[in-house]
């Protein structure tokens, strides 16, 4: 696949789950609070809007690793692959996820103290904290791997 081609579906994809995002954060979520608050008939009513607003905290580091992907798909258009400048984005991406991971989990556990939250939440929500922990991990390696790669590059670029 050439380069501005995959730079095109990895746009679209990004695109893709950002308008996903949108309807999960910005009606699924949302419903779905309201459904739990009729369902136990009022019991957590003072629990919605504080769970909205702590969920809604937590898509912003989501919106900005698709910012970063988006840069680097730019930049993947243009040829430029393995360069510093995508290894710091996807150290920034790292930094996000496991400052989202940490702030979710913290968050649950604040709100488990506070009685607004349900231990099998919290367990739950372990699920959502090890996927962070593995989009960090994962975006650190890649970060690495293309710093090693850019000078590997730019070696082969002085070899006649």
């Amino acid at each position: 696949m050439r380069q501005d081609a995959l730079s095109k579906w990895l746009k679209f994809i990004i695109i893709g789950v950002g308008i996903c995002g949108v309807i999960v954060y910005g009606m699924v979520i949302p419903m779905l609070g309201q459904a739990i608050a009729a369902y136990e008939q009022g019991a957590f009513d003072y629990c919605f809007w504080p769970w909205l607003v702590f969920i809604w905290i937590t898509a912003i580091p989501c919106y900005m690793v698709l910012i970063f992907a988006w840069k680097i798909a730019s930049n993947i258009g243009i040829d430029k692959s393995f360069t510093a400048v995508n290894a710091r984005y996807l150290k920034w991406i790292s930094v996000l996820a496991a400052a989202d991971a940490a702030f979710f989990f913290i968050g649950n556990i604040v709100y488990l103290f506070l009685n607004m939250n349900h231990p099998g939440i919290v367990l739950f929500s372990l699920l959502v904290v090890f996927a962070g922990v593995a989009v960090a991990i994962a975006s650190a390696a890649l970060s690495h791997l293309v710093l090693k790669a850019e000078v590997l590059q730019e070696q082969s670029d002085w070899t006649i």
